[in-house]
C-alpha cells in the first residue's frame, strides 16, 4: 500500500517518510499486542490505545482494498481507452477520506451495548408448558481492554431487564488472564434469570489457562456444561440443556465436543437444547438428534461481504437461523468482538432473546 496509494503522492519526502513511519506503526497493532501482554489475543493497552489501533488497523486494510479497486478500475479504463491513464491525487484523498470514515463507524458498531433481538424458534415435541419459554444468549463477550466491566455492566442491565426464563453463554466470555480480567468480568455475577444462567467455554478460554477460567466462571454462579446437561422443567413439561467443549480443546491437552457424553442420562424423548460454540459441527448435531443449537464464534462474519469467507470456514453457517436436518441452529453474531479486530459494517452485534415454540 505504501507505494501504491502515498508514495504517489504530491508531497514533500519528509511528510512521506513520517507518514510510513505510522502506516507501519499501525499496521503491526498485533505485534504491539504481544509485546503487551505476551499473547496476540489480549491488547493490554490503555482502552483509548486499543480503539485508536482498531480504528486504524481498521482504516488501513479498508484502503487497501480501495487502492486494489482503484487499480483495477485503472487497468479496465487504460485498457479500453489504449493508453496509459495515471491516479489523480484526489482519488487517492478520497478513498483514504472514506477508509477512515467506515473503519470509525464499524469501530463504533463494534463497542456498542446491543440492543434486544428478538428470534422465534419453533421446536418439534417441545411440551406445551415450554411453549413461549424465553431465554437470552449472550456469546462472543471477550471481556478485555476494549470490553471493560463498565460495557459488561451495561450488557448485564440490559440482560436482566428482557425478562427471560433462562440466560445462556455461549463462549469467548474473555481476552486475558483471570488475574487480568478479574474486574472486567465481575459484574456478569449479576445475572439473573429463574431458571439461572448457563454456559459453556469457547476457544478463547482454552488460550488463557481454561482451569482456571472453569473455577473463575463457577464462582460467579456460572452453571458450566462442558460436555454435560440439566433438565428443565416447567411442571409435566421437560426440556434438556445440554452443552459442549470447544473444537479448540484437544489443542491443549482437553476433552474435545462430546454429544453423546453430554448427553448420557438425559431423559429420553424431550427436546434437547444445546449449547455449542461453533456451528462446523451442525451437521453431526443433528443426527444425534438435537432440536436446537445455539451458536456463535463467526461474529457473523463482522464485515457484509467478508462474512462469506467466513462461511465458508464454518461449514457455511455464519450468522442467523439454519434449517440443519430437523434441527434448528441460530448463530448469534457476537455481543462483542475480539479486540484485535474490532470492526463491524453491516453486521450488528447481537444480544438476543429466543422464545420457544411448539410446533
Amino acid at each position: 500500500m505504501l507505494t501504491r496509494w502515498l508514495w504517489p503522492l504530491d508531497l514533500p519526502m519528509l511528510v512521506k517518510l513520517a507518514s510510513a513511519a505510522l502506516l507501519l506503526v499501525a499496521s503491526q497493532y498485533h505485534l504491539w499486542s504481544r509485546l503487551s501482554s505476551g499473547s496476540v489475543f489480549d491488547p493490554e493497552m490503555p482502552r483509548a490505545v486499543v480503539i485508536a489501533f482498531n480504528w486504524a488497523f481498521g482504516a488501513i486494510l479498508l484502503l487497501a482494498v480501495f487502492q486494489l479497486l482503484l487499480d483495477l478500475g485503472t487497468l479496465v479504463v487504460a485498457a479500453v481507452q489504449r493508453s496509459r491513464v495515471s491516479i489523480p491525487d484526489t482519488a487517492r484523498y478520497a478513498i483514504a477520506g472514506v477508509a477512515s470514515v467506515l473503519a470509525a463507524i464499524g469501530v463504533w458498531n463494534a463497542l456498542r451495548v446491543p440492543p434486544i433481538k428478538d428470534v422465534e424458534i419453533a421446536v418439534p415435541g417441545l411440551p406445551r408448558a415450554f411453549d413461549g419459554y424465553r431465554l437470552i444468549q449472550l456469546t462472543d463477550l471477550h471481556l478485555s481492554r476494549l470490553y471493560p466491566a463498565s460495557w459488561a455492566s451495561a450488557v448485564v442491565e440490559q440482560t436482566n431487564a428482557a425478562g427471560a426464563d433462562l440466560i445462556v453463554v455461549t463462549g469467548d466470555f474473555i481476552d486475558g488472564s483471570v488475574a487480568n480480567r478479574r474486574a472486567d468480568i465481575a459484574p456478569l455475577a449479576g445475572l439473573r434469570a429463574p431458571d439461572g444462567v448457563y454456559a459453556i467455554p469457547g476457544n478463547h478460554e482454552y488460550f488463557f489457562s481454561y482451569d482456571d477460567w472453569m473455577r473463575h466462571l463457577a464462582s460467579l454462579e456460572f452453571r458450566m456444561l462442558p460436555n454435560a446437561h440439566a433438565v428443565l422443567t416447567r411442571g409435566d413439561g421437560r426440556l434438556v440443556l445440554a452443552g459442549v467443549t470447544d473444537l479448540s480443546a484437544p489443542s491443549v491437552g482437553r476433552p474435545g465436543p462430546d454429544v453423546a457424553a453430554a448427553l448420557a442420562g438425559a431423559p429420553a424423548g424431550v427436546p434437547i437444547l444445546l449449547l455449542d460454540h461453533q456451528p462446523k459441527t451442525a451437521r453431526g448435531n443433528a443426527a444425534r438428534g438435537v432440536a436446537v443449537q445455539l451458536s456463535g464464534h463467526t461474529h457473523g462474519g463482522m464485515i457484509r461481504g467478508l462474512d462469506r469467507v467466513v462461511a465458508r470456514a464454518n461449514d457455511g453457517f455464519v450468522s442467523g437461523m439454519y434449517p440443519v436436518g430437523a434441527m434448528t441452529l441460530y448463530v448469534n453474531n457476537g455481543t462483542a468482538l475480539w479486540p484485535g479486530f474490532a470492526l463491524r459494517l453491516g453486521v450488528p452485534s447481537e444480544l438476543t432473546r429466543i422464545t420457544l415454540r411448539t410446533r
